[in-house]
């Protein structure tokens, strides 16, 4: 089954503050291991721990994509991007803790 892929807003928003480069890295992994088996655990993707941000994280290198999953009506909803440095996410130019 192909899962839809789509963006909040606030995730459009925190592509754009990424290097062009990055952004193709993003946008091509995340229709590469997002579209077919979302909710798959795999050595770059996991369930989180509740919190207010997101269900999953998937890890790209030092990026990372925040998602949810709805499997009844087919779709990932992406809700945010950031870059890892050292222990800390950066989200938009400022330190997100989960």
């Amino acid at each position: 089954m192909k899962f839809r892929i789509q963006y909040s807003r606030a995730a459009l928003a925190h592509l754009a503050t990424l290097s062009k480069r990055q952004q193709v890295i993003v946008l091509n992994s995340v229709r590469e291991q997002l579209e077919t088996e979302p909710t798959l655990r795999t050595r770059n993707r996991k369930p989180l721990r509740p919190n207010r941000l997101a269900g999953w994280e998937l890890r790209i290198g030092n990026l990372r994509v925040f998602y949810d999953v709805d499997e009844t009506e087919v779709f990932v909803d992406v809700k945010a991007i950031g870059v890892k440095i050292r222990n800390d996410v950066f989200i938009a130019g400022e330190v997100f803790e989960l």
